[in-house]
């Protein structure tokens, strides 16, 4: 699948995208950073392309599987691709940033949070989400304001929820709070309620899969009346996406959860906004906007006759991009998007509000 042939004299500027359009993937997160980056490369080759030639997206689908994502990159190269770019899950971008790194294919990494996306340094590799370390905090931060101390996840093997308890854990502690871990291959949701009674927790975070168990431990929760005044938070952002009020409807409101967008979008982004809402039927996520301003970085960097992450000086829909190294992350990282806490009003769950900023 890719965008269609461009008529130009001069050979097209392939670029391989990365996202997860298919189960166990998070499909609508895939969908709107495909629709992001198409919205660029539209605008690009509006003005023009890269001195003459068209911008050409060639589009995989990872379906949240580490090695599909790395057999792609391979694919990818042997076609000619000049860079890679996109994906949502922590776990396939760090496999991809290992195999771009590894054959020398510079690695855009839009949407994908874990510190740790290489084990090394990497010249190759560059990354518009915040880390993980830098949003979570922020978003222990919005615990810490609200007066929650102790705090629960519910939670599934992986090494970015695993990360993210530690963070949270790491943060809370000085401040006298406490993270209890409650693994959900071991527990039902029915369980789980019983434990946060027990526990007295007074927040819940969602540390596992979606739709499941996400959702049906929102539901349990939720029919509970002994975990009324129970906090449910989602940090990795399920609720951003509108299939998640389509699953749990009014259920689904008040889950703070974090996004990465400004408070007020300037100029470009309303009109990005605006462009995205038609491409997609409805509002645009924080992660469409990272597809956007991923295009909008690797058309810099391919015009520029020092093309390298450390020469990107762009504006884009959420700020001025540039890239720095930051201490613990071995990326080239933008330093940093904006971070917001936010959840559904409850009493009008297709509207935002911001709980907390960082």
């Amino acid at each position: 699948m890719s965008t269609p042939p461009p008529t130009a004299s001069r050979p097209a500027v392939r670029i391989g995208v990365l996202v997860p359009l298919t189960r166990p993937g998070w499909v609508e997160a895939g969908q709107h950073l495909l629709a992001g980056l198409e919205l660029g490369v539209g605008e690009v080759n509006e003005g023009g392309g890269i001195a003459g030639a068209p911008l050409e997206l060639v589009v995989r689908d990872t379906a949240a599987d580490p090695r599909t994502a790395v057999a792609a990159v391979d694919e990818l190269a042997g076609q000619g691709v000049v860079a890679l770019v996109g994906e949502y899950h922590s776990v396939v971008a760090r496999a991809v940033a290992a195999r771009a790194e590894a054959i020398g294919l510079p690695f855009l990494c839009s949407s994908a949070v874990l510190d740790a996306l290489t084990d090394e340094p990497s010249e190759w590799v560059a990354r518009l989400a915040p880390a993980q370390s830098h949003g979570w905090r922020i978003y222990a931060e919005f615990l810490l304001g609200a007066g929650h101390r102790r705090v629960a996840v519910a939670v599934e093997p992986s090494v970015y929820w695993a990360s993210g308890t530690r963070i949270l854990r790491n943060c809370l502690a000085p401040h006298g709070g406490s993270v209890v871990e409650f693994d959900m291959r071991a527990l039902s949701p029915e369980a789980l309620c019983e434990e946060l009674v027990e526990r007295r927790a007074t927040a819940l975070l969602l540390l596992v899969g979606y739709p499941e168990p996400a959702v049906s431990i929102v539901t349990c929760v939720r029919r509970d009346a002994r975990l009324g005044e129970v906090l449910v938070g989602a940090p990795a952002g399920q609720p951003e996406f509108a299939e998640w009020g389509g699953l749990l409807g009014d259920d689904g409101a008040s889950v703070p959860f974090l996004r990465y967008l400004p408070e007020r979008l300037g100029e470009l982004g309303l009109r990005v906004e605006a462009a995205l809402r038609g491409q997609l039927g409805g509002a645009p996520s924080f992660v469409a906007f990272e597809g956007y301003d991923a295009v909008v970085v690797l058309a810099d960097v391919l015009r520029s006759a020092a093309a390298s992450w450390p020469h990107v000086a762009v504006e884009g829909t959420r700020g001025a991009i540039s890239f720095s190294r930051v201490p613990g992350i071995g990326v080239w990282q933008w330093a940093w998007a904006p971070v917001q806490v936010v959840d559904r009003d409850p009493a009008e769950p297709g509207r935002f509000r911001v709980l907390h900023s960082g």
